[in-house]
């Protein structure tokens, strides 16, 4: 689950995700007039009790300036982790890091929760494997509680 960022709260996301939501953003302010025509036109055909456009119409609507309030509190509250060009040292946000677990190498890319997409194998700094791979080196070993039981992963690599 997603967490909705509180008054003072930063929200850690990489440049290429406050693109993406930016984008999103602005796709969703432009779709936005078309919603209020639709249900306008909708309320103008009478009868609202049972006026299944009216309705549709107006969810359509409530979920979409939902999503555009969630997306600018998300935005203002964005701290962009900045990739540093060097050799990076430790697991952080924006890094990849290569992992083995029994016999087999995956590669993860740490992101911020809101761009998170584990089949694009990116995956939340706050999911259990990227808070515990956070702040690791190369050669580091972690445990993670997961629904299967306890996996082992050893550091590999980080980009």
């Amino acid at each position: 689950m997603i967490n909705k960022p509180n008054n003072n709260e930063k929200v850690q996301l990489t440049q290429e995700g406050f693109q993406g939501l930016t984008n999103e953003l602005k796709e969703l302010n432009e779709k936005r007039p078309a919603a209020v025509d639709r249900l306008a036109n909708a309320r103008a055909m009478g009868d609202l009790s049972e006026n299944n456009d009216y309705h549709n119409s107006r969810e359509a609507l409530e979920f979409l300036d939902g999503r555009i309030t969630e997306l600018e509190k998300v935005l203002q509250a964005a701290e962009v982790v900045k990739n540093s060009s060097g050799k990076q040292t430790t697991v952080g946000v924006g890094t990849t890091v290569r992992v083995g677990t029994n016999g087999k190498q995956h590669s993860f890319h740490i992101v911020g929760e809101w761009e998170a997409d584990p089949k694009e194998k990116k995956i939340s700094h706050e999911s259990p494997l990227g808070q515990a791979l956070v702040g690791k080196k190369v050669g580091d070993k972690v445990e993670v509680e997961a629904p299967a039981g306890k996996i082992m992963y050893s550091v590999l690599g980080i980009e």
